[in-house]
């Protein structure tokens, strides 16, 4: 290999330096998804110590901005290669941290807040560089989280804002599979009709919180904003059924054909929780608030960590996460357990059959942790192979997500998750 120059020395020396904030920034991100599920265990009525008195209360926002939102943010600020721009995942983490943490007055919401707000300055700057309707549909998504963080603050409870702690991650996630869709030659006509569901679902929301997003009672109407936005999840699954790249890679074989798999199944869950929001058109606790939420965030969030991880984790860490076989334990699991879980629990009302779905949710969860955790280790044991590993394995995924062949580097069209 020929020596570096000094220019090429000083370019890439800074990014080394900032990689270093990489993997405490995962571990808090992975210390949220711990306490958002032990939240979880604790609102399953589960015997398990409570450990603070509001944790339970605060399992939505763990999982969504504390885990979910550090994670996004980092894999963004890596992405765009600039030092403040992980600033957005350290001040989510650390608000994760201060809500799991039950710190006094509105610490942890504010820090998440701070975070949102970091994102979408993240997305303006990106779409500076390449303006397009991905990109913006991108920033909206992180958008909604700053709109959901600002109505924590004002103590909303979360069955009224989690609409856009659902938009968040949809617009997200989306938004990406939108760029991917460039490697298939979209037309036109697709593009406009992914912008006609986004804006469906984007009215919606707005509607949702024009009305104060309360639930339904008796005597009053049924919230058309919930209604509105379920039509609008319809209609991006439609989309993504109809046009995404996984229709063609579910042919393939090993990384490709197991991401198409995974993309393909969230994709039918975030239809069923589009007919389950169009249908009910409520937000309000009890089984149907509980199926409503988890078919969107375990059926169809969940499916897009499992199915972006191979490509997400070296794009962030440098690292190689092989695909193994193994890997479609957790994703079944996942799947087998929710179906469980909304069919068995909230359908047929049987608790046990609740319980032990949702139990087995995060069982499929840490699976998928513990056995991604373990790959990545391994593929780094031998460092003078590492790098070659890491070509290989981004190779079969590369008509996943163009420009993730060199992870770190500024791709402001670069696609993941997903979650993502």
């Amino acid at each position: 290999m020929a020596a570096m120059t000094r220019s090429e020395i000083a370019l890439t020396a800074p990014r080394r330096r900032r990689r270093r904030w990489v993997p405490p920034l995962m571990a808090i991100a992975v210390v949220c998804l711990l306490a958002g599920l032990w939240a979880a265990l604790i609102r399953l009525g589960l015997p398990v110590p409570t450990l603070q008195g509001n944790l339970a209360a605060t399992h939505g926002q763990l999982m969504t901005l504390g885990f979910l939102g550090t994670f996004i943010a980092l894999e963004r600020a890596v992405a765009l290669g600039k030092a403040w721009a992980y600033l957005a995942p350290a001040a989510a983490g650390a608000g994760g941290l201060a809500v799991a943490a039950g710190a006094p007055g509105s610490l942890g919401e504010v820090l998440i807040g701070i975070g949102g707000v970091i994102l979408v300055a993240i997305f303006v700057a990106v779409h500076r560089i390449q303006p397009s309707l991905h990109n913006a549909v991108l920033a909206s998504g992180a958008a909604c989280w700053v709109i959901a963080a600002g109505l924590w603050m004002a103590g909303w409870d979360i069955s009224r804002f989690v609409p856009w702690l659902v938009g968040f991650l949809v617009l997200t996630i989306t938004g990406e599979r939108l760029e991917l869709s460039r490697m298939t030659g979209i037309s036109q006509r697709a593009r406009l009709l992914f912008a006609a569901a986004a804006v469906i679902f984007a009215i919606g929301l707005l509607t949702s919180l024009a009305t104060g997003g309360a639930a339904a009672t008796p005597s009053s109407p049924v919230p058309v904003g919930i209604r509105i936005t379920g039509v609008g999840l319809i209609a991006l699954a439609a989309w993504l059924g109809r046009y995404d790249i996984a229709r063609r890679t579910i042919h393939g074989r090993g990384v490709t054909r197991y991401m198409a798999v995974a993309l393909l199944a969230g994709y039918c869950w975030l239809a069923v929780a589009g007919c389950l929001w169009a249908g009910i058109g409520q937000m309000s606790d009890g089984s149907a608030y509980d199926a409503q939420l988890h078919a969107i965030f375990l059926g169809f969030v969940m499916s897009m960590i499992f199915a972006h991880a191979p490509v997400i984790v070296p794009a962030v860490l440098g690292r190689p996460l092989p695909y193994r076989a193994g890997l479609y334990v957790p994703l079944a699991l996942l799947h087998a357990s929710l179906l469980l879980r909304l069919a068995g629990g909230d359908w047929a009302g049987s608790v046990d059959a609740w319980q032990w779905g949702g139990s087995l949710n995060e069982v499929a969860i840490l699976l998928f942790l513990v056995l991604a955790a373990a790959l990545v280790i391994r593929s780094g044991r031998g460092r003078g192979a590492g790098s070659q590993q890491l070509r290989e394995q981004l190779a079969p995924s590369s008509e996943l997500a163009p420009g993730c062949g060199q992870p770190g580097t500024p791709s402001p069209g670069r696609a993941s998750r997903q979650s993502g």
